[in-house]
């Protein structure tokens, strides 16, 4: 959450002259609301249906860059079809987080005392993250561009 994979991602797709999509976009279009409105609404358990289908649908149809949502790696079937593909783990720490969302409100999975709740995440998924990546980046204190440049340097890929 917060770690810029949208951000990083365009950037990306933008150097490497291909095509960016993300799978929290995909789904607030199919479902005309925000994501934190289909957690109240609906439940975790319906947004992971949801978020199942959507990254499965995109790696199927897409071939350029593709920004997951962070719970996306909880599904054993998603790590599967994510294990024939060059992922990039983004990673920061709790103050980095801090710092770039305030750990506030809008995130359902953090509404009850963020920074304790930002740990228990990150401890339940990151080694699911390190399981499915290729590289990992780490995003503190660098720049989206920054960023970028280390996610190309660690793929070994070049600029189009």
């Amino acid at each position: 959450m917060g770690v810029g994979k949208t951000t990083v991602g365009e950037l990306l797709a933008d150097r490497l002259g291909t095509a960016f999509r993300d799978t929290d976009a995909d789904i607030v279009a199919a479902q005309g609301r925000e994501i934190s409105d289909i957690f109240v609404d609906e439940g975790e358990a319906h947004f992971r249906g949801l978020e199942k289908a959507a990254v499965a649908s995109a790696l199927a149809e897409h071939d350029g860059v593709l920004a997951l949502g962070g719970g996306a790696i909880l599904d054993g079937t998603t790590r599967a079809l994510l294990g024939a593909h060059p992922v990039v783990y983004l990673s920061m720490d709790v103050e980095e987080a801090v710092k770039r969302t305030g750990l506030n409100q809008a995130r359902p999975l953090l509404a009850v005392n963020p920074r304790k709740q930002w740990r228990e995440l990150m401890d339940a998924r990151r080694h699911l993250y390190a399981e499915v990546a290729r590289a990992v980046v780490a995003t503190d204190g660098r720049t989206p561009e920054e960023v970028a440049q280390a996610v190309l340097d660690a793929l070994e890929l070049k600029e189009a």
